[in-house]
């Protein structure tokens, strides 16, 4: 990270992860592509779950983060007790996480859908799945926490595995249990569920199976386990940031929702269809956004401005490449896509423009990515914090209820393409800003 050249060191250290979270991306699309041909009603209820399936994933992947981070650090000092109580622990924070999901998914998923005005059969159907995915949703949370002990011990390639494992398993278990396959049952939306939590089953017993037998830098044992308050408080000083981060998409998807359905299910659906296809696209850049982190903290730490000017350059550069790229499928396969879920004309008619509207921030989003990476990098991830809050809930839920009453439903889209106008013109400002502060001192003490 010090010597060789910033476009060939991004893209080799940003690849593993753009792969893996690309992967992880394709668990809510597998199950919506099949869910569609049960009906539209069945799509929407899958898109009204994903904010609670998305905050899962942000508690457990910000527990996750403060338990690599902290885990690799002990690691390098050597301290080999150290590195197998933060792994204990964070073992023990999933299970906590298990139980907070389990509850919801047994008693609160109807309180849920009816919060969001959901009735018939969206309701039904959502219940049905949510509740499925929530009981057994300790495949999802274990298999976060124990991959992110492979990473963190350089096992990137095993992580990997169990990811991918999951993932397929998924993809073959879908249209099995949905339509009831090879003398299986035909299960409807409870397959979906299910395809997906043994999915999830599936890649927790990899990730489990790899790091009893091939991780040598942690050892497991249950014998004499208390949960550590200190070491639980050194793990959510470093995760909490980045589950604040990620729950803020989960209450942005929430809002949106909330305010989509007093138009139509039909426009919840077509949403809930655009996620999962901007996901495809933005996974990639936020893979790049990990490693442009990684780079510029270290030339940072060096003092080398100039290499942390071309991380950011190069970051940038690939980043709207992805994104501008991303924007040109959008744009040209609309149709494509949405045919793909087996959409209605009204459907078509809803999603195509929405899809064709948003997409249209794309670049803007590029540049917020990798500068959100170059705070962290420069040690201010409160502007990361900001930047978001200001992007998906701040500035873009009052502008789209503000744009649902105000004019035709056609264009409250541009709700979002403003929203990251505005947020991308105040993170270049709090860049600026950092960059001043953290370059200028050490320029003017030089000889």
């Amino acid at each position: 990270m010090a010597a060789e050249p910033i476009p060939g060191l991004l893209l080799t250290m940003s690849l593993p992860l753009m792969f893996s979270m690309v992967t992880e991306a394709l668990y809510n699309v597998v199950d919506s592509l099949f869910i569609s041909r049960i009906s539209e009603g069945a799509i929407t209820a899958l898109s009204l779950a994903f904010p609670i399936q998305l905050l899962v994933v942000s508690i457990t992947v910000g527990t996750g983060v403060g338990v690599g981070a902290l885990l690799s650090r002990l690691l390098g000092e050597g301290d080999g007790e150290g590195v197998n109580a933060v792994a204990a622990n964070g073992i023990f924070l999933a299970l906590l996480t298990y139980a907070l999901f389990l509850i919801f998914g047994l008693f609160f998923t109807e309180s849920y859908y009816a919060s969001q005005g959901a009735e018939g059969e969206i309701f039904r159907y959502g219940v049905d799945y949510l509740s499925i995915c929530m009981v057994w949703s300790f495949g999802g949370v274990g298999q976060i926490i124990f991959q992110r002990l492979l990473q963190s011990t350089g096992r990137t390639a095993l992580s990997m595995l169990s990811q991918l494992t999951g993932a397929l398993a998924n993809i073959v278990l879908d249209p099995i249990l949905i339509f009831g396959l090879c003398g299986a049952p035909a299960m409807g939306v409870k397959g979906a569920a299910a395809a997906t939590v043994i999915g999830q089953i599936a890649a927790l017993a990899l990730a489990i199976f790899f790091n009893l037998r091939l991780n040598g830098d942690i050892s497991f044992s249950v014998r004499g386990f208390r949960p550590r308050l200190g070491i639980i408080k050194r793990i959510y000083a470093i995760g909490a940031h980045a589950i604040v981060m990620q729950s803020l998409n989960s209450l942005m998807a929430f809002g949106v929702n909330f305010i989509l359905i007093g138009f139509s299910s039909t426009a919840v659906a077509a949403f809930g269809i655009y996620i999962k296809v901007q996901n495809f696209v933005f996974m990639p850049a936020f893979g790049l956004n990990n490693a442009v982190v990684a780079i510029a903290a270290f030339n940072y730490g060096a003092r080398n401005e100039g290499r942390v000017r071309q991380t950011m350059k190069w970051g940038m550069i690939y980043a709207g490449a992805i994104m501008a790229a991303g924007m040109l499928l959008v744009q040209l396969l609309a149709l494509p896509i949405l045919r793909l879920f087996d959409a209605s004309p009204e459907l078509l008619s809803i999603g195509s423009r929405a899809m064709r509207v948003i997409s249209g921030g794309y670049i803007f989003v590029a540049y917020m990515i990798i500068a959100q990476g170059v705070y962290q990098a420069l040690g201010n991830g409160l502007y990361s914090l900001v930047v978001t809050l200001l992007r998906v809930v701040v500035v873009l839920l009052p502008l789209l209820w503000g744009f649902s009453l105000l004019f035709p439903f056609k264009e409250i889209w541009w709700a979002f393409v403003i929203s990251e106008i505005i947020s991308a013109l105040v993170s270049a400002l709090l860049l600026r800003r950092l960059w001043a502060q953290r370059f200028a001192p050490a320029r003017a003490d030089m000889p």
